[in-house]
């Protein structure tokens, strides 16, 4: 007989307790006082310590990532660090910068604030471009032996299949999403072999939210970059484009802003140009597979209540539509 009993998540052994005693056991004075900081993939929390000060503890998703990945992870932090490079990274806590409590893996990093760049300011892109190219620059001498690449196929058709294994899409929904689908995982194919990037480490997920800014009339003011969560190997272009939006123009703008920087600190293969959109669809393919495996966390639950409708699949369909049509068009320039 199927059994359909809710089952509890793992990260609800994941109590406040657990967090500070995890902290605690490192040496870390904790004062008992506790935030939880906005993160949907980990759980990450803001411990305020006996002098005052805070620290942030990020505890990852089980069985998201080997704790191979994640010291590699670390490594590249402290290779960008070391060529100050300005990045947040895991503190050395009695020798390790990886630790475990209650079957949870976790890091302590320093806390430092700021806000989202102001992205329609043309000395701010070009500050940013400059500092993605230094983290590039870090990134090409050597790969990551352990952390995936991305690709059309880690991508795109994996999250295919299991979305279809899975029978997350409503059967209402199912033949158009699949139809359209394929087809633009078949047209990001065609554009990656006409346009070979050369992979590098990249920081994999730089969106405005995960740049944070603080006034340049402080010290170390400027743009400083987090969560290198999603570190893997790819095409440079890779941690350019999600800092684009807008009509064409106004990204057409917006690249020749960040690569004005990004090309005083290293070249950029313009041919990976053509990508952009690619990559885009790869995004969006791989993000509703990445919701769908999180499903039965209450967090998710909370945030995403809409996800997993007939409304939701039907707009991804359109919005694949739209990928298509953009693959077609000329790449932008800058």
């Amino acid at each position: 007989m199927f059994d359909d009993t809710p089952r509890p998540h793992t990260y609800e052994a994941l109590t406040p307790d657990v967090v500070l005693d995890a902290l605690s056991d490192l040496g870390i004075e904790v004062d008992g006082r506790l935030t939880a900081l906005s993160s949907y993939e980990n759980r990450v929390y803001q411990a305020m310590l006996a002098d005052n000060s805070s620290v942030v503890a990020k505890f990852y998703r089980p069985e998201r990532w080997s704790d191979a990945q994640i010291l590699e992870e670390h490594s590249f932090a402290t290779e960008l660090m070391d060529e100050e490079v300005p990045l947040v990274g895991p503190l050395t806590l009695r020798g390790k910068t990886l630790h475990h409590a209650h079957g949870f893996a976790f890091s302590v990093s320093p806390r430092r604030g700021g806000r989202m760049p102001e992205l329609d300011d043309a000395e701010v892109l070009e500050w940013i471009g400059r500092f993605i190219a230094r983290i590039h620059n870090v990134g090409a001498q050597h790969n990551f032996a352990t952390r995936p690449t991305l690709d059309v196929n880690t991508f795109a058709i994996e999250s295919r299949d299991w979305l279809m294994d899975s029978r997350i899409i409503p059967m209402d929904q199912q033949t158009e999403w699949l139809a359209v689908c394929d087809q633009a995982i078949d047209m990001a194919q065609e554009k990656f072999a006409a346009y070979p990037a050369l992979h590098i480490r990249l920081h994999g997920d730089c969106h405005p939210g995960n740049i944070l800014w603080t006034p340049t009339d402080l010290p170390n003011g400027g743009p400083h970059f987090v969560d290198l969560d999603d570190a893997r190997m790819g095409p440079a272009i890779q941690d350019l484009w999600m800092l684009l939006s807008g009509e064409r123009a106004q990204r057409t703008q917006q690249l020749a802003m960040l690569l004005d920087g990004y090309e005083q600190m290293r070249e950029l293969n313009r041919s990976e140009l053509a990508l952009i959109e690619p990559l885009r669809t790869l995004r969006l393919i791989h993000y509703s597979a990445w919701l769908a495996r999180r499903k039965d966390d209450p967090a998710f639950v909370q945030h995403f209540s809409w996800f997993g409708s007939s409304d939701y699949w039907a707009g991804q369909t359109h919005m694949l539509v739209e990928q298509c049509e953009a693959m077609q068009e000329e790449p932008l320039y800058a």
